[in-house]
C-alpha cells in the first residue's frame, strides 16, 4: 500500500476510502469504476516477496482477508458427516479441473468448426456429484468468487463463465504457485467478463471500425492487389491500442513490434500512425527508399511517437523478411540494446510484442529458440507478449491435421510455462480483459506470455488467391458470417451504449479521413519528442573508405594493457589460465612478441577507454572456442567469476560477455537486432567452428547482408568465423568463404581474413571508430592462435593500421622475383615455410587480408614492386569450387593487367580439387592435399 499514500489523491483522508475501494475490488473487482480496477490491476508485486513462500503478495492477502468472512476452522467441512466431507474434497476437484481443462470446452472460435473435445473431468458424475448436489452448499475453498461458502449451482455457474465462454485459459502448467493464484484471481473475480464503461467500449467500436474501413477501402481501390488484409481478424487493432495504451501507464518509453503480412499494413496506418495518403501512393508504385532494391509494402519496418496516459511512446515496428518467425529473435535484440541504452535492467521501460501466424508459431523452429533464450542473461528482455493471429487455416491450401501434431498451436509456449489466453476474436470484450491480464502479468511477473486471437481469413492467403478451392466448409461459413464490427456495433446498441446512427457515423467519419488524407491513429503526436529515437545521424551519408586512425597512444596502451591483466586478490585461477595471464604480463612489458589473444583483448580495452560498449556473444566466447580469450576468469574456490575489461576505467560504458545457448539462428538474428539499435558499440557474434553460421544462414541472407539495400538499415554487426584447414574434418574447417562473398554487392559487407594479432586489433577497432556502419565478417584462425610466426609487436599495435593488403615480409630482391602467390588466411604460414625450406628467392607471396571490397589500388601498389614479374598464382586451402576463387578471380585479373597486358589472363589457381565437401575426412588425404597445393603454389 505505499504505493497509495505516496499518492495525493489517496494520502489522509482518503486512505480509508481507498483501502474501502480495494476491499471491494477484491471481492468484486466489477463493482468498482474502471479507472479504480485498472489501477488495482497494476499494483506492483512488493519488493522482496518471493513465490516460494508468499502465495500471494502480501497486499492483496491483507486486504482479501479483510474483504471475505472469516472460514470454519480447520477441518471443518460443509455438513460435518464423512459422506459430505469426500463430496467437499470431489467440489474441489471439480474446481480444479476447470482450471486445468476448462479452456477445452471454451466458445473460443468465431465459426463453431472446432470439433468438441470430450472432457469428462468437467462433468459432476466424473467427481462423484450429482443433479442434487447443485443446492448443496460448499466451500469455495481458493476459488474468488467472494464468498467461503456457496451452492453447487452457484459454483458451475461461475467456473463455466470464467473458462468456458470467450477466453480458454492455460496457466496450470506454471509451476509458481504465485503466478497461478495470480491470475486465478484475475479471471475468477470478474468470470473473465469486467464490465467496462460505455466510453471504453465506444473507443473498441471506433478502433474496429478503423480495422474494417482501411481494409475496406483498400479492397475496393485495388482489388486483387496483394495486401494479407486483417478481414477477419480486426479485433488485433483494439487489442493493440490497449496493449500500448496501458504500457504507457506502466511508465514504458518504447514499444518495439514484430509481425508477418497479416495485417501489417493495417497496424501501420491504424496504430503507428502511417499517413494513408504514402501508404496508397506506394500502392500507386511510389519508391521508398532511392537507394537500393526497396522490398513490398507488407515488409515495411516504421516508427512514431503516440501519446498514452503515462506519457509519450515510441513505436518501433521492425522490418520484416517473408521468413515468417525470423524478425521474433531480431526484435529481442532491440529491445535489449534499447533496453540497455536506458539502464533498465527489469524491462519496464522498453516492451517487445511479436505478432505470429498460427502455423508459423507452430512450424517455425526459431519460435521455439526465441522462446528459449526469453530467461537466460544475454538475451533476456524483461518478458515478451506474444499475440497470434490465428486465422485457423494457416495457408490457404493447408489442413489444419497437417500444420502441427499439437492441440493448439500456441503449445510450444508451455516449455517455458508462460500462460496463454485462447480468445474469441468476435468478443472485443473479451479481448480487451486478455490484452490487460497479459501486459500486466508480463510487467508483475517479467516473463512471456502469449494471447492466441482466433479468427478467420475472410479472403485467401492474398487478395489474388481463391480460398474455397482448398476450403469449401470454411469459406461456406465464412460467407455468411457477419464482421468482428458488426457484431459488436449491434451488442451496443441494442444494451443502450449508442445508437445505430452513431454506429454508423463511426464509419462515415473514418472513410471521410482516409479519402482527405488524414492521420486516422488517434493518439499519434505529431510533434514527437526525438529524445526518444536512437540517433543515427553520426553515420548516415559516408562513402565506403578502408582507412581509419586506430593508432593509440603508447603510454596509455601499455597502461590498458597491465590493467586488462589484473586479477584481484582471492579469485583463485586455473592453472592454465594463470598461465595465459602470465604470458600477457610479459608481452604488456615488453619481454614476449603479442599473440592473438592479447592483441584482441587490448583491441577491447581501448575501445571501452574511448567510450565505446562491447556486446560479444556466442557458444565458448568467455574463454574462446580455442581457450585463447578467457575475458572471464573462473573463481576456482566458489565458481564465481571475474572480468578484468569490466574494470578497465571508472565510468567506462557497458561490456557485456556472454556464453550462448546452443542456438544460431535466434542468437545471430538477436545480434543482428542489437547491433541495428546500438550504432556506437563494437557487436560481436562468434561462431563455435565457422560453418555453424550455416544454422543461421536465413539471418545472413535476409537481413545481414541486405538490410541496407531493401530497409535503408543500417548495422555494424561483426562476425568472428573461425575458418582454416587442420584436418579436423568437412564441418570444422570451412567458415563457407564463399558464400559471404557471393552475397557481396554494392559495398553491403566487408569479409577479411587477419593473419596477424596487430591486424586483428586494427581491424575490429576500425570497425567501431569510423563512422561507417557496414557488417564486418571475419574469417579468424584456429591453428594462427599460437603460431609461432603469427605475432605482432607493441609498437605495431599503438602505430599502426589494418592493412588490406600485407606485402610480402621477405627479404627479397625485386627485381628477382619471376612470380608473386596471392593468398588469404593460414595458407600464408604454410607458403613462407615451404620457401625458406627451398631457398626460393624467385617468388614473392602477397596477403589479402579483406576480399571485399576488393582492394584493387593496394594490390596494385603491392604487385608494381616487382618488375619482371612473369606469373601470378592464387592460392587457397579450399576447394576449388570454394574459397574466393571463383568470386575474386575477376578482380585480381584486372589488377594484374593493369602490371602488364596479358598477366590477368594466365592467372593461376593452386588449391585442393573440386569437391562436393569442404573438406577431407582423413589426417593423411588432408596431409598431401596440404603438400600438393603449396607445391603448385610456386611450380605449377
Amino acid at each position: 500500500m505505499e504505493l497509495m499514500w505516496r499518492t495525493s489523491h489517496m494520502s489522509g483522508g482518503n486512505v480509508h476510502y481507498v483501502e474501502a475501494l480495494y476491499e471491494q475490488y477484491l471481492v468484486d473487482p466489477n463493482a468498482v469504476p474502471d479507472e479504480w480496477r485498472n489501477y488495482f490491476d497494476q499494483l506492483p508485486r512488493p519488493e522482496g516477496s518471493s513465490s516460494q513462500d508468499v502465495p500471494l503478495s502480501p497486499i492483496r492477502d491483507q486486504f482479501y482477508q479483510l474483504a471475505k468472512t472469516r472460514r470454519p476452522a480447520q477441518g471443518a467441512v460443509a455438513g460435518g458427516d464423512s459422506g459430505d466431507s469426500k463430496k467437499q474434497v470431489k467440489v474441489l476437484q471439480l474446481i480444479n479441473a476447470y482450471r486445468f481443462r476448462g479452456h477445452q470446452r471454451a466458445k473460443i472460435d468465431p465459426l463453431d468448426l472446432r470439433s468438441p473435445t470430450p472432457v469428462p473431468d468437467l462433468d459432476l458424475a466424473f467427481h462423484q456429484l450429482t443433479p442434487a448436489d447443485l443446492d448443496s452448499e460448499f466451500q469455495t475453498g481458493s476459488l474468488f468468487i467472494g464468498k467461503d461458502k456457496a451452492p453447487l449451482k452457484e459454483i458451475v455457474e461461475s467456473l463455466e463463465q470464467t473458462y468456458c465462454r470467450a477466453i480458454g485459459c492455460e496457466f496450470m502448467h506454471i509451476v509458481d504457485t504465485e503466478e497461478k493464484r495470480w491470475l486465478q484471481q484475475r479471471f475468477e473475480s470478474v468470470r473473465s467478463a469486467p464490465k467496462f464503461s460505455p466510453e471504453v467500449r465506444k473507443h473498441v467500436l471506433e478502433r474496429l471500425t478503423a480495422a474494417e474501413g482501411l481494409e475496406n477501402y483498400l479492397a475496393s481501390k485495388y482489388p486483387g492487389t496483394k495486401r494479407f488484409g486483417l478481414e477477419g481478424g480486426e479485433s488485433f487493432i483494439p487489442m493493440m491500442d490497449e496493449l500500448i495504451q496501458r504500457a504507457g501507464g506502466y511508465g514504458t518509453k518504447e514499444v518495439v513490434i514484430g509481425m508477418a503480412h497479416r495485417g501489417r499494413l493495417n497496424l501501420l496506418v491504424n496504430i503507428l500512425g502511417k499517413s494513408p495518403s504514402e501508404l496508397i501512393e506506394e500502392f500507386d508504385g511510389k519508391k521508398v527508399i532511392e537507394h537500393g532494391s526497396g522490398d513490398v509494402k507488407y515488409h515495411q519496418g516504421f516508427s512514431s511517437n503516440v501519446m498514452t496516459p503515462g506519457g509519450e511512446v515510441h513505436l518501433a515496428l521492425a522490418f520484416n523478411p517473408s521468413h515468417l518467425e525470423i524478425v521474433s529473435p531480431v526484435v529481442e535484440g532491440s529491445v535489449r540494446a534499447r533496453q540497455d541504452r536506458r539502464n533498465d535492467g527489469d524491462g519496464t521501460k522498453v516492451l517487445p510484442i511479436n505478432v505470429h501466424g498460427d502455423a508459423a508459431f507452430a512450424g517455425q523452429g526459431v519460435v521455439m529458440e526465441t522462446f528459449q533464450m526469453s530467461q537466460t542473461r544475454a538475451y533476456k528482455t524483461g518478458g515478451t507478449l506474444h499475440l497470434v493471429i490465428n486465422n485457423q487455416v494457416g495457408f490457404t491450401t493447408s489442413n489444419p491435421l497437417d500444420t502441427r501434431s499439437t492441440e493448439y498451436c500456441t503449445d510450444i509456449a508451455k516449455m517455458v510455462q508462460a500462460p496463454i489466453f485462447h480468445v474469441n476474436g468476435d468478443d472485443p470484450d473479451a479481448v480487451l480483459h486478455a490484452a490487460q491480464v497479459a501486459l500486466d502479468y508480463r510487467m508483475q511477473f517479467k516473463k512471456d506470455v502469449v494471447i492466441d486471437l482466433v479468427c478467420y481469413r475472410r479472403r485467401g492467403h492474398n487478395e489474388a488467391d481463391e480460398p474455397s478451392g482448398t476450403q469449401p466448409m470454411m469459406y461456406g461459413k465464412i460467407k455468411n458470417h457477419p464482421s468482428s464490427r458488426a457484431i459488436y456495433a449491434k451488442r451496443l446498441v441494442e444494451q443502450g451504449v449508442l445508437s445505430e446512427e452513431a454506429a454508423k457515423q463511426l464509419v462515415e467519419t473514418y472513410r471521410e479521413d482516409l479519402l482527405a488524407g488524414n492521420h486516422v491513429a488517434n493518439a499519434l503526436v505529431k510533434e514527437p519528442n526525438k529524445s526518444l529515437f536512437v540517433d543515427w545521424a553520426p553515420y548516415l551519408g559516408h562513402e565506403w573508405t578502408g582507412d581509419a586512425d586506430t593508432t593509440v597512444d603508447m603510454k596509455r596502451l601499455q597502461q590498458l594493457a597491465a590493467k586488462m591483466c589484473e586479477i584481484p586478490d582471492g579469485v583463485a585461477v586455473q592453472r592454465q589460465v594463470a598461465k595465459i595471464y602470465e604470458d600477457r604480463r610479459k608481452m604488456q612489458a615488453g619481454g614476449m612478441a603479442l599473440n592473438w589473444g592479447f592483441a584482441e583483448t587490448l583491441a577491447y580495452a581501448t575501445l571501452l577507454d574511448q567510450g565505446h560498449p562491447i556486446r560479444i556473444t556466442g557458444q565458448d566466447v568467455g574463454r574462446g572456442t580455442f581457450s585463447h580469450r578467457h575475458a572471464v576468469v573462473h573463481n576456482q574456490k566458489d565458481g564465481s567469476t571475474y572480468v578484468p575489461l569490466e574494470h578497465i576505467a571508472d565510468g567506462q560504458p557497458r561490456f557485456t560477455i556472454h556464453d550462448s545457448f546452443l542456438s544460431e539462428e535466434a542468437v545471430l538474428a538477436f545480434e543482428y537486432g542489437y547491433a541495428t539499435t546500438m550504432p556506437n558499440a563494437l557487436n560481436i557474434w562468434e561462431a563455435q567452428f565457422g560453418d555453424f553460421f550455416n544454422g543461421a544462414q536465413v539471418v545472413v541472407d535476409q537481413f545481414i547482408s541486405s538490410g541496407e539495400t531493401k530497409w535503408g538499415r543500417l548495422c555494424g554487426l561483426t562476425l568472428l568465423l573461425p575458418h582454416g584447414y587442420e584436418g579436423q574434418g568437412p564441418e570444422h574447417s570451412s567458415a563457407r568463404l564463399e558464400r559471404f562473398l557471393q552475397l557481396c554487392a554494392e559495398h553491403n559487407m566487408q569479409v577479411c581474413v587477419p593473419t596477424t594479432p596487430a591486424q586483428i586489433f586494427h581491424l575490429l577497432r576500425r570497425q567501431v571508430i569510423r563512422p561507417l556502419r557496414k557488417p564486418l565478417v571475419v574469417m579468424s584462425p584456429k591453428s594462427l592462435l599460437r603460431h609461432k610466426e603469427a605475432t605482432s609487436s607493441l609498437d605495431e599495435l599503438a602505430h599502426g593500421k589494418f592493412q588490406m593488403v600485407l606485402p610480402d615480409q621477405g627479404k627479397l630482391e625485386a627485381e628477382k622475383v619471376k612470380r608473386v602467390v596471392l593468398c588469404s588466411g593460414k595458407v600464408y604460414y604454410d607458403l613462407a615455410g615451404y620457401r625458406v625450406d627451398q631457398e626460393r628467392d624467385d617468388t614473392a607471396i602477397v596477403r589479402l587480408e579483406q576480399l571485399y571490397p576488393f582492394p584493387k589500388e593496394e594490390l596494385y601498389q603491392a604487385l608494381k614492386t616487382y618488375p619482371n614479374l612473369e606469373q601470378v598464382v592464387w592460392c587457397q586451402e579450399e576447394p576449388l569450387n570454394q574459397g574466393a576463387w571463383y568470386s575474386s578471380q575477376h578482380h585480381m585479373r584486372a589488377v594484374a593487367d593493369m602490371l602488364k597486358d596479358g598477366l590477368g589472363r594466365d592467372l593461376k589457381f593452386a588449391g585442393r580439387p573440386a569437391s562436393a565437401a569442404p573438406a577431407a575426412g582423413y589426417m593423411s588425404v588432408h596431409v598431401e592435399q596440404q603438400r600438393q597445393l603449396v607445391d603448385d603454389a610456386f611450380n605449377l
